[in-house]
């Protein structure tokens, strides 16, 4: 925090060096993981799913909800959100979408939770914090863990939360040294270097 000097809120950010091969689908790391103190962010999200599960998603707080008529604003571009919850009848109606959602990074899927028939508990996970992670294709996962705001413990709340995941997730078939490097920093800030044998302890 006292190397940052923007005027802003700014986010922090871990950076994960894997010592995975993510051409291999095996050693594709991807997750999501409800950060115990949130993520200090407010998350617009959109619901597409249909009968009794609209009022429920309505209920749960879902910015927006609908079912061929929300499928059909997005078709047209409209993309005024944060995340995507789809229920699984539903999703047959979302290829067409799936080239405008995909690049976007906000394509529903199982394994990530947003792809569910307990849509207004996905939406109530999305909005208390929850947050994804996927290794890029140099084996490097990028993930918020909050803001610069946040008290010291709720951080390290979040860090301990989101180290403990991905040391969890560690393929079967990675060879050598798993967490190679491990970077915090805020938006504007320098990457400072966490003593990666320490942080693996610590997620034990």
């Amino acid at each position: 925090k006292s190397v940052s000097f923007a005027k802003f809120d700014e986010s922090v950010d871990l950076a994960f060096r894997l010592g995975v091969d993510p051409r291999h689908a095996d050693q594709m790391i991807r997750g999501a993981i409800a950060l115990p103190a949130g993520t200090g962010k407010t998350v617009r999200v959109c619901v597409i799913t249909s009968g009794d599960k609209i009022d429920a998603a309505e209920k749960a707080g879902a910015d927006f909800v609908g079912g061929d008529d929300i499928v059909q604003k997005i078709a047209g571009g409209w993309l005024d959100f944060d995340r995507v919850i789809a229920s699984p009848d539903m999703m047959g109606k979302l290829g067409r979408i799936g080239r405008i959602l995909g690049p976007r990074g906000l394509m529903p899927n199982p394994k990530l939770g947003t792809v569910t028939p307990n849509v207004a508990q996905a939406v109530e996970e999305q909005k208390a914090g929850k947050v994804e992670y996927r290794t890029e294709k140099t084996g490097i996962i990028h993930v918020p863990v909050g803001k610069k705001s946040f008290d010291d413990a709720k951080l390290k709340q979040n860090i301990s939360a989101i180290v403990t995941a991905i040391m969890k997730a560690k393929p079967a078939s990675a060879k050598g040294t798993y967490l190679k490097s491990l970077t915090i920093s805020t938006t504007m800030g320098p990457g400072v270097k966490i003593d990666t044998l320490e942080a693996a302890q610590a997620a034990n």
